[in-house]
């Protein structure tokens, strides 16, 4: 589909100034004009009819960035004034498969839940159900963090702001050995806590906490409430927030994770545990009736499901996200559940990204003052794909040309999702390694932690092997490597391909304790274990 027109001009702006070294006057200063939205002189002119000769662009720019990156396929949609200008698919759904991807394919979007989530939250803000400022421990019976004064304060909003003072991905290592949703948010309150509301610290479930605070004042469970109050209104039917639909479809994209630079569909991820933050499925059609809801402030089909001060609150700066490092560069913002900032055109955005390790990579960026907005949905782990079809798009659309190597700046700010973890990556065992200290046997048993839960230690033939996780279904073996420290290479959606970590043994006297530590989920010196 494409679009007639030109795009629409951002409304002006009127900026105040005081001046300094006043002397003193009969009256108190006021500001004789009054502050509005973005001037045209602070946001670049469009050329008339902008749009039209991007959207003609869009497709080779799909296939072209497909075939750079080697991600196996795409769907792109792009909304504008309330119309969904564009709609497709590109390459395949499956490598080694000819399936074709369409509008309709529907993909695991990763991260984009956040936002989806966000505005779930904001009818719920609407109809009085909570604020944003609503605490959610009385919400959560239970429910702790590692400081009582912060669990008490600790507000719907600070969560879907990542501004709780939790660590980077808190709670993600216990979802990787197979915990569920209760058991996360129960043990976040064993994970140490940054400064409150001053720190920033992206965490899938800080603000699957949220979520699940809202959904407990709401009287039903998260997924149903994102059906009930967003997905049915709005006519997402391929859109669920449960693992089980997405299984179910047809259509649908497999995952590809980046080995040894070739894309290959090796695993499923289920983030059900993290749905609020992660677990969203859905296809470019869905997410582009949700883009025009949010560009129309809320409203769809005459209906006003979100009045603009819940979603505005969304979709301002909350929280300083990443600071610049000199005077001259722009920090990033995060709102609620939303990225916020500005186009260098001038114009504010607001954006997310979604990636799984194990293969997906998605994007969407909106401009509300041209009233467009511009989705990414890939089936490769993240690499930049679905970040430069959309922004290389947007500069299409606002200067006519590509601004810079998108694919090149993408793929070296996303490069960390690839960097293998574990403190033994690249290392070799010591030549002249040691002997353990004691015979296999003496290292087995069962271990305590906390945080993580028992660990099982128990000699398969001639090796170790460690099961974690409920019914220990998280089973690494050991390979032998210095005296009682072991190797072994983790699994999950946070241990990229070639991961290789440590496990240390110390074993005690008689009467003392033995310890192990598992470097890999010791990140915020939590991995160790006593028996």
């Amino acid at each position: 589909m494409r679009v007639a027109g030109g795009a629409a001009v951002p409304a002006v702006v009127i900026m105040a100034m005081a001046l300094a070294g006043c002397t003193a006057a009969a009256e108190p200063y006021a500001p004789r004009i009054e502050l509005g939205a973005a001037p045209p002189a602070d946001a670049v002119e469009l050329a008339e009819g902008a749009l039209d000769p991007a959207l003609e662009a869009l497709p080779g720019l799909v296939e072209r960035v497909l075939d750079e990156t080697g991600v196996p396929g795409a769907a792109v949609a792009v909304v504008h004034d309330g119309d969904t200008v564009f709609a497709e698919g590109f390459g395949v759904r499956k490598v080694g498969e000819d399936d074709p991807v369409d509008a309709e394919t529907v993909f695991q979007v990763a991260s984009m839940s956040k936002p989806i989530g966000s505005t779930v939250v904001a009818t719920q803000v609407t109809q009085g159900v909570v604020g944003w400022d609503t605490p959610v421990a009385p919400l959560l019976p239970g429910f702790a963090l590692a400081d009582p004064w912060v669990t008490e304060h600790l507000t719907v909003g600070d969560l879907y702001a990542h501004r709780s003072g939790l660590p980077l991905a808190a709670g993600d290592d216990l979802e990787d050995i197979g915990y569920d949703r209760e058991y996360v948010i129960d043990h976040l309150r064993y994970q140490p806590l940054n400064p409150f509301r001053v720190s920033y610290g992206y965490a899938n479930f800080g603000m699957t906490t949220g979520a699940e605070a809202v959904a407990n004042a709401a009287g039903v469970d998260w997924e149903t409430l994102s059906e009930r109050e967003l997905y049915e209104p709005l006519g997402m039917t391929a859109t669920s927030s449960r693992h089980d639909d997405f299984l179910a479809r047809d259509d649908r994209a497999a995952l590809h994770a980046l080995v040894d630079g070739e894309f290959q569909p090796l695993s499923e991820r289920d983030p059900d545990a993290q749905s609020p933050a992660g677990g969203v499925s859905s296809n470019a059609v869905d997410v582009a009736k949700w883009m025009n809801f949010v560009l129309a402030d809320g409203v769809v089909d005459g209906e006003k499901l979100i009045d603009t001060a819940d979603l505005a609150a969304a979709m301002r700066p909350q929280v300083t996200s990443a600071p610049s490092s000199t005077p001259g560069m722009r920090s990033g913002s995060y709102g609620y559940g939303f990225n916020v900032g500005t186009q260098t055109s001038g114009r504010a955005t607001a954006s997310h990204s979604g990636a799984f390790v194990l293969g997906a990579g998605t994007n969407f960026q909106l401009v509300p003052s041209l009233g467009l907005g511009v989705v990414a949905l890939t089936n490769g782990a993240p690499v930049g794909a679905a970040e430069a079809i959309v922004s290389e798009f947007l500069d299409l659309v606002q200067y006519g040309e590509s601004t810079r190597d998108w694919v090149e700046a993408y793929g070296a700010a996303l490069a960390h999702y690839r960097e293998p973890a574990g403190d033994l990556v690249d290392q070799s065992r010591p030549a002249s390694p040691a002997a353990p200290s004691a015979p296999l046997e003496s290292f087995a048993g069962s271990w305590s932690n906390d945080y993580f839960g028992p660990a099982e230690v128990v000699v398969d033939g001639d090796a170790l092997v460690v099961r974690l996780g409920p019914d220990g279904g998280y089973e690494v073996p050991l390979e032998p490597w210095d005296g009682d420290v072991f190797a072994f290479t983790p699994g999950g959606e946070n241990a990229p391909d070639g991961s290789h970590s440590s496990a240390a043994f110390v074993l005690g006297e008689a009467a003392g304790a033995s310890t192990m530590t598992l470097q890999f989920f010791d990140a915020n010196d939590l991995g160790t274990w006593t028996r």
